[in-house]
């Protein structure tokens, strides 16, 4: 899945400079392991793929964020646009649905 936040970080392992240090439990170290093996990826694969999906969907989730001041004014012009109305998608939202008939 594409993401935003995708020019912050590589994939590709040649493109790794920085080093991640973790501590784990015996019990934690054996199931990563064994997922990895699961997954035929290495450790080091398993747990940054693992770690960046659930980066990707915290900050997906995130409702307060920063922008730079350019950024700013595109976002504030996004939402001064006026509404486009769209028939078709009017007409789909008034359409009686199925949980609309009383049994």
């Amino acid at each position: 899945m594409p993401s935003d936040h995708q020019h912050l970080v590589s994939d590709t392992p040649a493109g790794r400079e920085a080093r991640l240090n973790i501590r784990t439990t015996a019990k934690q170290d054996t199931l990563i392991r064994l997922a990895a093996q699961a997954s035929n990826k290495t450790v080091t694969d398993f747990v940054l793929d693992s770690a960046s999906s659930a980066a990707e969907r915290i900050l997906a989730d995130r409702r307060w964020f920063m922008l730079d001041d350019a950024a700013w004014v595109a976002f504030q012009d996004m939402l001064e646009r006026p509404t486009v109305v769209k028939p078709k998608l009017r007409k789909l939202l008034t359409e009686p649905t199925v949980f609309d008939t009383a049994e």
